[in-house]
């Protein structure tokens, strides 16, 4: 099950499949535009003035500037073009997607729903599957994690993640209908490892940020990353994850990207940290809060 589809290659089940991202942020944005390599998307945004901006420009100014979105893509503010979708991928920040889901659960019922965020939700303790299985039992529910920024894949820059779903039948669709040309999917029957991999590499990038910004050097940072992924894989094992998944993309790969990058928002905050910066509130650092 853990076979990629070939970059390049893509099978026919996702032809007629109906996609929507729940979330215009550039991750949300990022994903509608790879996506649209194989067939329309709704791209919705809960700003109506930000929905017709970008409908308008064909561009995310605000979270994704420099990026053209597709005709494919339809950019809307109107949540019933979302629910009209048969699968949905929750772009939504881990803090606010339990609230989105608990307001909408009756529209989600029986919808495939691919959580794309990482974090751990502070009401609950719950990553975003386990959030998704508790408020809209009857849905299928899968997360899209791994090592990506959001410009990479607007740029169709070779990408590949984890596709973490408990249901086969559904991984091998889903992998199927969300795999593109540049976009590489594995799937992962482990949810919990999954879910933990990308909650705790957030924590772990702004450590490395607060390392670098204080001046200690590469050396310490490598080192902190090596113990701390040691730490990840005793509390992924605690909580009942494979050791494997946690040194797969979604654990050690995403780790490796966030904590030696200026891309990553979480190591950006480390370094504000360590200079005794305010960082911008209107950024999302899942990291922060879980």
């Amino acid at each position: 099950y853990n076979q990629p589809i070939p970059f390049g290659q893509r099978q026919e089940g996702g032809q007629g499949m109906k996609i929507a991202v729940a979330g215009a942020g550039a991750f949300g944005t990022g994903l509608a535009i790879a996506l649209a390599a194989n067939g329309p998307v709704t791209l919705w945004a809960r700003d109506p003035d930000a929905a017709a901006y970008m409908s308008t420009t064909r561009e995310n100014a605000a979270r994704l500037k420099g990026h053209t979105l597709p005709d494919a893509v339809h950019v809307t503010s109107d949540q019933q073009a979302v629910f009209a979708a048969d699968t949905i991928l929750l772009a939504i920040p881990a803090q606010r997607l339990g609230q989105w889901l608990m307001d909408h659960a009756e529209n989600l019922s029986g919808k495939r729903l691919v959580a794309c965020c990482k974090g751990i939700d502070q009401k609950t303790l719950r990553g975003p599957v386990a959030l998704i299985e508790k408020i809209v039992p009857d849905a299928s529910a899968s997360m899209l994690t791994g090592p990506s920024f959001a410009a990479d894949i607007a740029q169709n820059l070779p990408t590949a993640l984890t596709l973490a779903c408990a249901q086969p039948d559904d991984a091998e669709y889903l992998q199927s209908c969300l795999s593109t040309p540049t976009l590489r999917l594995y799937v992962s029957h482990d949810v919990i490892g999954a879910e933990l991999g990308g909650a705790l590499k957030n924590v772990i990038a702004i450590a490395c940020g607060v390392c670098m910004g204080a001046g200690f050097g590469e050396s310490s940072r490598a080192a902190v990353i090596t113990r701390v992924f040691a730490e990840m894989r005793r509390i992924g094992a605690a909580l009942g994850a494979k050791p494997d998944t946690l040194t797969g993309l979604s654990g050690f790969g995403d780790l490796a990207l966030t904590c030696t990058s200026d891309g990553s928002r979480n190591y950006r905050f480390g370094l504000y940290i360590s200079a005794q910066q305010d960082f911008d509130e209107s950024t999302t650092v899942e990291g922060a809060a879980s």
